[in-house]
C-alpha cells in the first residue's frame, strides 16, 4: 500500500471535531488573507492617518482585553460550540459588513470594537478542535488550519489585478463582502458539523447554576497555576512576540514598501502570495519532521531568520524589489517554523480540565501587553516608517532568550526537548 505525506495522512484521518474546524478553515482563511494585505492602504485611502491607524488598533486591543478576560467563564458556560457559533457572528460577520461601507475614522473604530470579540471565539474555538484530540497530533492540525488560510495565495494575484483595474477602495469593499458571506457560511457549517466536547459537557454541568460573575471570581487560583507552571508563562512569552510582530506587520509592512520602496500598490499583493506559496511547501517538507518534543532548535532558528528578515526589509532601496523578495521569502521560512510549534506549545502545557479559563488568562495577558503596541507603532511609523520594524527585530531578540529559557526549563522537568 502507498504510504501517504505524513500531513496528508493527518488530513485523510481527522475526526470529529477537529475534522469540522480545518475543513471549514478555509471559508475563513481565504478571504481574510485576501483583504489583509491591503487594510492599512485601504485605511489611509479613506483619509485615516499612520496614528489613527495605531490608535484604532489599541482601542481595539483594550477591549479584546475584555473579552478575553469572559471568554474562558462565557465558554464554559454556554459549551464550545454554541460559544463559537454566537460570538463568530459577532465578531466577523458583523465587521466585515462595516468595514465594506467604511468612510472615517468612526465605522473603522466601530468595526474594530465588534472585530474584538473574536478573542471569545479564538478561546471556545481552540478548546473545540484541541479537547478530546491526541496531544501528539496537534502540531499536524495546526499547520493544516495554516495551510487552510495559505490557499489564498492562489488567489491572491487576482486582487492586485481588481485593484489595477478597479482601483484601491473599490476592490477591498468587494473583498470585504465576500468576506462576509465566505465567513457566515463557516460558521454555520461548523456549528451544524460539531459536537460539544467531553470537557465542555462536564464544564457546562459543573456551572450550570454559576453567574458569569461567580465564575470570574475563581480566576484566582487559575492565575496562581499559571503562575507556578514556568512551561506555560514561557509559552505566553513566545505568543506575546509574535503577536507584537503580527500587530505591527500586519498594520505597516503595506504602508513601508509603497512609501519607502516604491512599490505600486497594485503589486503589494504579489508578496503575500510568494510568502504563502513557500510556506505551503515549507509546511510539507519540514513540519512533519518537527515534533513539540524537539521544539529549541526550530524556534531559534526561526526567530533569527525573522529578524534578518526585517533587517533586509529595512535596508531595501528605491524599487529594491529583490531585496523585499527576500525578505519575504526568509520571514515565509521563520513563520512556517514558528506558527505551528508556539500554538501546540500553548495547547500542551496548560491543564485540560481547566483549558477555557487557562487560555483565558493566556489571551488576557498577551493582548494586554499587545494593545499598546500599535499605538506606539503608529507614533514610530509617523517619525520614520522603518522605526517599526526596528521594535520587531528587538522583539526577536527577546524570542530567542524566551526559546533558551524554554529548553532549561524542559530540562529542569527531565524532558527531551531540544
Amino acid at each position: 500500500m502507498k504510504k501517504h505525506h505524513p500531513l496528508i495522512d493527518t488530513l485523510i484521518h481527522l475526526k470529529g471535531n477537529r475534522r469540522a474546524c480545518v475543513y471549514t478553515e478555509p471559508l475563513w482563511g481565504i478571504p481574510y488573507n485576501l483583504y489583509t494585505p491591503y487594510t492599512s492602504l485601504y485605511m489611509h485611502a479613506l483619509g485615516i492617518t499612520d496614528g489613527q491607524i495605531g490608535l484604532i488598533i489599541s482601542i481595539g486591543m483594550v477591549f479584546q482585553i475584555l473579552f478575553a478576560l469572559l471568554s474562558g467563564a462565557i465558554t464554559d458556560k454556554m459549551g464550545r460550540r454554541k460559544t463559537t457559533f454566537i460570538f463568530d457572528l459577532i465578531s466577523w460577520s458583523v465587521p466585515t459588513l462595516i468595514w465594506a461601507s467604511a468612510q472615517n475614522f468612526t465605522w473603522f473604530l466601530a468595526a474594530a470594537l465588534f472585530n474584538s470579540v473574536w478573542r471569545l471565539t479564538s478561546n471556545s474555538w481552540t478548546c473545540l478542535m484541541v479537547e478530546d484530540s491526541e496531544p501528539e497530533s496537534l502540531v499536524g492540525t495546526y499547520s493544516w488550519i495554516y495551510i487552510s488560510g495559505l490557499i489564498a495565495a492562489f488567489f491572491a494575484p487576482l486582487s492586485g489585478l481588481f485593484v489595477s483595474w478597479n482601483g484601491l477602495v473599490p476592490t477591498v469593499r468587494f473583498l470585504y463582502l465576500f468576506a462576509f458571506f465566505s465567513m457566515t457560511a463557516k460558521f454555520f457549517l461548523l456549528y451544524h458539523f460539531s459536537t460539544e466536547t467531553r470537557q465542555g459537557i462536564i464544564r457546562m454541568g459543573q456551572v450550570r447554576d454559576h453567574s458569569i460573575l461567580r465564575i470570574l471570581g475563581q480566576y484566582g487560583e487559575i492565575l496562581k497555576q499559571v503562575l507556578h507552571s514556568p512551561q506555560t508563562l514561557v509559552s505566553i512569552g513566545i505568543l506575546l512576540v509574535m503577536s507584537i510582530f503580527n500587530t505591527v506587520n500586519g498594520s505597516f509592512w503595506s504602508l513601508l514598501i509603497t512609501s519607502c520602496v516604491g512599490i505600486p500598490e497594485e503589486v503589494v499583493a504579489l508578496f503575500p502570495f510568494l510568502r504563502s506559496i513557500i510556506m505551503l511547501v515549507l509546511f510539507f517538507a519540514l513540519i512533519p519532521r518537527i515534533r513539540t518534543s524537539h521544539f529549541r532548535r526550530p524556534l531559534l532558528a526561526g526567530f533569527f531568520i525573522c529578524a534578518v528578515s526585517q533587517l533586509l526589509l529595512i535596508s531595501a532601496p528605491e524599487k529594491g524589489y529583490f531585496i523585499v523578495i527576500l525578505s519575504t521569502v526568509l520571514e515565509a521560512f521563520a513563520l512556517a517554523l514558528i506558527n505551528p510549534l508556539a500554538d501546540s506549545l500553548v495547547a500542551i502545557s496548560v491543564d485540560p480540565k481547566e483549558r477555557a479559563r487557562v487560555m483565558s488568562i493566556v489571551y488576557v495577558t498577551v493582548i494586554a501587553v499587545t494593545s499598546p503596541f500599535g499605538w506606539l507603532a503608529g507614533i514610530l511609523s509617523e517619525i520614520h516608517r522603518i522605526l517599526p520594524f526596528l521594535m520587531n527585530i528587538a522583539l526577536f531578540g527577546i524570542g530567542c532568550i524566551l526559546t533558551y529559557l524554554s529548553g532549561k526549563v524542559s530540562r529542569y522537568k527531565n524532558s527531551s526537548m531540544d
